[in-house]
């Protein structure tokens, strides 16, 4: 056993903040911690120590915020979230939940109203606030917003929310949904496109009904309305280990088959909640090593683990452009362990990584020492020519797909900041990414002080995914209790019934 660093963490029984250490054994990564009541809690962190080493080489210190909420000195993470003043990241996205009902009642769900006991359902005015706080954030103005849920189709006001949030400057809003509503009503997909939604996040399990039985008989209605108005897709399968792990490479592949209207894939290992004993915990356990691992196996190494690279890589890029600008730009310096990702482009029958022909490791080296020398003085139009004329030297042009031209792309995002040009960038490809939430058995604080992905609520705060939802009798369910209402209450005002949400699936249909 070899300790890697300490961190801190917390019990799952108790939620007591502990001291954590990360380790190796048996060549994989683990986190262990002594809680004085209920003993010592162990588990694995990431499946691969190799691949943990090979993803630190990218650990960004973020710029955080200058105008956090929590105004404390001394604070106790993750308990004063907020954002507080040490924070390291920015919110790269902010999650707006519009609803806790939902239209399915899925065994590993986080929350729906009929769990909760309640309805929590933010008025237009406390959505438009949630917005303006995002765009107020400093040194890097919130710029992108999932409105979630629950379900959030299940809003008779979904379009009117929408445009609050485009309205209030909003660039990137994208739908996070189980997708039924968008493939029974064949209209819903064009208005949420002209409302201003710029990506559908939908929930796409697996390709059989026993692995995706949330919306494999809707599937093809769900793409095709999407694919009429416009609206492009993400496929957000939840994978846990025994019951769909096997599928990883297929729904890559499938995904590739619906190039025209998937924009990518982001796989998300199962987060485990509630109480389970550690044979349950080892049966799903899947982490981020192990799901890369899956999907060379299943795609026959034409996709392989090295093709994959930590999220907090771009920061090379970022410094760079801040550098050039001289202006905080949008950062992605969440903790290497939380997520990873590649890009493929397809030609012909073939998936072909970014990997193939681009010297990625060069190319984040040249924009380090081109980022020092603006830094040191040098005329930055002078840099910028210069690495217009080097770009090339870092892509293999014979592997390059036929019709690409990357140099070109490149310069116009690094450059130019065409954001044209970074559409065009992910309707030529296919986005592979994975994001790893936590649980309260692998909680490290460190990621939560990293996270990027955000709540936004109706009491001005701005609470990290990893505190928001694997410890809700702080953040989630005290929140939305506070601000929702009984279900008595809401069936007595809107003349529904909460039962009448569910989705009652006609198959011959």
């Amino acid at each position: 056993m070899t300790i890697i660093k300490e961190t801190l963490s917390i019990c799952p029984e108790c939620n007591e903040v502990l001291l954590a250490e990360i380790f190796e054994k048996d060549g994989k990564v683990w986190i262990k911690r002594d809680c004085k009541i209920h003993g010592r809690i162990e588990e694995l962190y990431w499946g691969s120590y190799d691949m943990y080493i090979r993803a630190s080489r990218f650990d960004l210190e973020g710029k955080g915020v200058e105008n956090p909420n929590i105004k404390k000195d001394i604070v106790n993470c993750p308990f004063d979230c907020g954002l507080c003043k040490d924070h390291l990241t920015h919110t790269t996205l902010a999650n707006i939940v519009v609803t806790n009902r939902c239209d399915l009642s899925c065994w590993y769900c986080f929350f729906y109203a009929e769990k909760a006991g309640y309805v929590y359902e933010p008025s237009l005015e406390q959505i438009k606030e949630m917005a303006r706080n995002l765009r107020n954030q400093r040194p890097v103005p919130g710029n992108a917003v999932q409105l979630t849920g629950g379900e959030p189709c299940l809003r008779d006001d979904l379009i009117e929310i929408i445009k609050i949030i485009k309205g209030e400057g909003i660039d990137h809003v994208q739908l996070n949904t189980d997708g039924i509503r968008l493939g029974t009503d064949p209209s819903l997909a064009k208005r949420v496109r002209e409302a201003g939604t710029n990506t559908i996040y939908l929930s796409f399990d697996g390709l059989t009904p026993k692995t995706n039985f949330k919306n494999h008989w809707e599937i093809p209605r769900i793409l095709e309305n999407c694919r009429n108005a416009g609206l492009g897709i993400v496929l957000v399968p939840t994978i846990i280990k025994s019951i769909n792990d096997h599928e990883a490479g297929g729904i890559i592949d499938f995904a590739s088959k619906n190039i025209d209207v998937i924009r990518g894939v982001n796989f998300q290992p199962v987060s485990l909640t509630g109480r389970l004993t550690r044979a349950e915990r080892d049966k799903y356990r899947i982490t981020i090593p192990d799901l890369i691992q899956r999907i060379e196996e299943q795609t026959n190494g034409e996709i392989s683990k090295n093709d994959f690279y930590t999220v907090p890589c771009t920061g090379h890029i970022t410094r760079f452009v801040e550098a050039l600008t001289g202006r905080a730009q949008y950062e992605l310096s969440v903790h290497f362990a939380c997520g990873t990702a590649t890009y493929l482009f397809k030609e012909g029958n073939k998936l072909i990584p970014i990997t193939k022909f681009i010297d990625i490791d060069g190319l984040f080296e040249y924009l380090d020492e081109k980022t020092e020398e603006i830094k040191k003085g040098k005329n930055r139009y002078w840099v910028a020519m210069k690495v217009l004329s080097k770009l090339g030297k870092f892509i293999d042009k014979d592997r390059q797909p036929k019709g690409l031209n990357l140099s070109k792309m490149i310069f116009n995002i690094l450059i130019k900041h065409d954001y044209e040009a970074l559409g065009e960038f992910h309707h030529k490809t296919l986005f592979i990414g994975m994001m790893h939430f936590m649980d309260k058995y692998n909680y490290d604080v460190e990621r939560v002080r990293r996270c990027g992905i955000h709540y936004l609520v109706p009491n001005g705060l701005t609470i990290p995914f990893c505190a928001f939802n694997v410890i809700p009798e702080f953040y989630r369910d005290k929140i939305q209790k506070d601000f929702g209402i009984s279900i008595e209450e809401w069936e007595k005002r809107t003349g529904k019934k909460i039962k009448d949400d569910l989705y009652v699936r006609k198959i011959k249909e």
